[in-house]
Order: C-alpha cells, then sequence, then structure tokens
C-alpha cells in the first residue's frame, strides 16, 4: 500500500506581544469577545498567566487565516476556535464545519515566552489519486 503525501495548501505564522493584547483587552472592552468564543474566554481567563494564553491564541488564529489564504475567504478570527484535543495537543475548529475548505487539515504549533507569542499553522491536502 502507498501512502498519499500530503499537499501543502497554505503556511501561516504569526508572532504578538503578549503585552499588546493585554492593553487592548483592557482599552476596548469588546475586544476579546469579537475576537474569542466563551469557550476560549473561560480556559484563557482560568489560567495563572491568562494574557499568555491569550495571545497564543490570537497569534494561532491569524496563523490558521494565513495558512487559508486570508481575506476573501469570509472567515474571520472568531470563526477560528483553538481547543486542546485529549492528549493537550493544540487543535482548530471552525464554529461552522463547513467554513474549512474540503479535504484540507490543519496542524498546529503554538509557544510563548514572557513577552511573546507565536504559532505556526500548516493546511494540507491529499492529493488526488492519479487516474489509471
Amino acid at each position: 500500500m502507498r501512502v498519499q503525501k500530503p499537499n501543502i495548501f497554505g503556511i501561516g505564522v504569526d508572532i504578538v506581544e503578549i503585552g499588546r493584547i493585554e492593553r487592548l483587552a483592557k482599552a476596548r472592552g469588546n475586544f476579546l469577545k469579537r475576537v474569542f468564543s466563551e469557550e476560549e474566554i473561560r480556559y484563557c481567563r482560568s489560567k495563572a498567566r491568562k494574557w499568555q494564553h491569550f495571545a497564543v491564541r490570537f497569534a494561532a488564529k491569524e496563523a490558521v487565516w494565513k495558512a487559508l489564504g486570508g481575506r476573501g475567504k469570509g472567515i474571520h478570527l472568531k470563526d477560528i476556535l483553538v481547543r486542546r484535543d485529549a492528549f493537550g495537543k493544540p487543535k482548530v475548529v471552525f464554529r461552522r464545519a463547513s467554513q474549512l475548505p474540503e479535504p484540507l487539515e490543519l496542524e498546529l504549533s503554538l509557544a510563548h515566552s514572557d513577552h511573546y507569542a507565536v504559532a505556526a499553522a500548516i493546511a494540507t491536502c491529499r492529493r488526488p489519486k492519479p487516474s489509471r
């Protein structure tokens, strides 16, 4: 059996200053609700270093948006949900399942330090089967 290698559809990377996200949230009362789901807000607020978690999720949303081609796709940051699977690995879920162009799959990597959060997203699609 031959395994098909995925084609890279798009790659997105974003880095965010954690203090900037904190300042935006404090200066604009609706910032968190405009960008994050209630689930994401609850998760981040439950953490001791909540601004790192908000910032890395913001970076993840931007990275996914870039990997999918950015503007014109009808996808907004709040449509992109960042969750963790049963093993703690970050994963992307869309508010509406139909928003992810088929048959794309997304891989996500997150990291943060005291001052910066970074995320990388890779969107892949399976190669079409060769015609015989």
